[in-house]
């Protein structure tokens, strides 16, 4: 056996993505609100990159500022960047963006975006008015307090019930232990089993939680649980105020027996078969169904506000009467102007100052006058994605969702030139405020069949005309998956009976047997 070492050349093709180029990337997939909070973030730790208001002459200012620079770069052709060793690094830092020529397949300059959808070359930003108000510090002063979380909310409740500290100190253990609908899902013994406490003392506690908690049904361990506490605390409150007021107490019977004994055929609306096993009438249980609405199924939610998260539009799209077109502009004038600091552009090629110093200086201004051209190159690409969907998708702008055409990615990339990545980062995230609403702008890209006329339909315009039609069905006698079909295809649109079950789930529509009403 006999082992050898030997030479070999071998030649083979590999892509990488340098740093920068990933953090472009980045900067393209970002939505505003974070592209916000990246320039931020940028503008606190890198000297060299500063905000302006542009006036009435600062085209002539830019243009004199870059002029300086590129003259004094020509003099100055050994400077670095990031420690590299290229003597061609300061024309990078001229005009990076040439850089990314290659991955965008788009050459940008920095743009002003008016109403009026014209597109307006200029040195580095966006343009403004002059005087504008700062939009951080009006955000911070008209954001509300962060409120209490559920947990917190009900260990303060528990301070004030009336119990022993022992308990106390087991209702707070318990409360731990209530997820954000407000159930005791875990088992009591499981608990029982990894703290100090009996399975006796969880269950008083328990108890105790149930009926010191508001709003009641709080702390119970399934659905009938919660409703039937509910509805204790609804009998107790019309028996305390009946006699003072003189009106009658609701009638909470029917409804507990329901709850008690048929919640099973109540959730799955088995009306007739309810009646005829509690002797009841089909419009006694349809008036117990009416009073349950006065119930919660998740009162947690009831004492946390979850808000729905904040969407500002990339873009705003507009009609234009005289042009009978629709316009796009981006509402980007939350993200400030942005430029480079001329003293420190300056400072970065003083021979007096201390290499190091020159070096640091450098480096921020490379990081600088790429956060620049990379925000631009985004607000460039982003524009050019969003004029060529809506030129492509008119009709769902002049109609309606139901009008929305098949538009996959790939369709725009080839348009623009880009690859497929770009476009598809670009989408992500990303809103349009419409004359139909807010929409993401994701949502315009969508496959789709033929009709039987040939003509393309996408899904969602199939997911629209489901939902019409099973608005209009008779809710007496719903459709069936397979009525739904039939019902589509006088439409013109063939598809599936499982694919009609896939969009039900999608659209939260229940099967028939569960929207029957009687």
């Amino acid at each position: 056996m006999r082992f050898d070492t030997a030479q070999h050349m071998k030649m083979s093709q590999q892509m990488k993505l340098a740093p920068r180029m990933i953090q472009s990337m980045e900067i393209l997939q970002m939505s505003l609100l974070a592209l916000e909070e990246r320039i931020e973030q940028e503008l606190e730790s890198n000297v060299t990159l500063e905000t302006f208001q542009p006036t009435a002459d600062q085209d002539a200012i830019d243009a004199t500022q870059a002029q300086t620079e590129r003259d004094a770069s020509e003099n100055e052709r050994e400077l670095k960047i990031d420690g590299a060793s290229s003597a061609d690094d300061f024309e990078r830092l001229d005009n990076l963006e040439s850089s990314y020529k290659e991955a965008f397949d788009n050459t940008y300059e920095g743009a002003s975006y008016k109403q009026s959808g014209d597109y307006e070359p200029t040195a580095y930003s966006s343009r403004r008015m002059a005087g504008e108000r700062d939009a951080k510090m009006d955000a911070m002063a008209n954001t509300a307090a962060r409120p209490q979380s559920l947990h917190d909310q009900l260990l303060e409740q528990w301070m004030f019930a009336d119990v022993d500290d022992d308990m106390r100190d087991v209702g707070k253990l318990l409360i731990e232990r209530i997820d954000d609908d407000g159930y005791m899902r875990t088992d009591l013994a499981e608990i029982a089993a990894h703290s100090p406490f009996d399975v006796e003392a969880l269950t008083g506690a328990l108890e105790a939680l149930q009926h010191a908690l508001d709003p009641p049904g709080m702390a119970a361990r399934d659905v009938r649980e919660c409703l039937l506490l509910q509805i204790d605390a609804h009998e107790y409150e019309a028996s305390a105020h009946a006699p003072d007021n003189g009106h009658a107490m609701a009638d909470w019977t029917i409804v507990r027996t329901i709850i008690e004994d048929h919640l099973d055929d109540l959730i799955h609306n088995r009306i007739p078969r309810i009646a005829q096993r509690a002797n009841l009438t089909v419009e006694q249980i349809k008036a117990s169904m009416e009073q349950m609405h006065r119930l919660m199924i998740n009162p947690g939610r009831a004492l946390v506000d979850e808000a729905s998260p904040t969407i500002i539009p990339d873009a705003i799209i507009e009609y234009d009467d005289d042009s009978d077109t629709y316009i796009a502009y981006l509402t980007d004038a939350r993200l400030p102007n942005l430029r480079i600091n001329r003293e420190y552009a300056l400072m970065s090629r003083d021979r007096s100052l201390a290499k190091s110093d020159r070096e640091f200086v450098r480096t921020n201004l490379g990081n600088a006058q790429w956060l620049i051209d990379a925000v631009n190159q985004r607000q460039n690409t982003l524009l050019r994605v969003i004029k060529t969907v809506i030129a492509a998708q008119r009709d769902f702008l002049d109609q309606g969702m139901q009008s929305l055409k098949p538009l996959p990615m790939t369709q725009v990339a080839d348009q623009l030139g880009m690859h497929v990545a770009t476009v598809s980062r670009a989408v992500a995230g990303k809103h349009l405020q419409t004359p139909r609403g807010i929409v993401p702008l994701r949502k315009l890209f969508t496959g789709g069949t033929q009709t039987d006329s040939g003509e393309e339909v996408s899904w969602e315009t199939i997911r629209a005309a489901l939902q019409d039609v099973i608005e209009a069905e008779d809710k007496s006698h719903p459709l069936s998956d397979e009525a739904l079909v039939t019902e589509l295809k006088k439409r013109g649109i063939e598809i599936a009976r499982r694919t009609i079950a896939k969009y039900r789930g999608q659209l939260d529509i229940p099967p028939a047997r569960l929207r029957k009403q009687f």
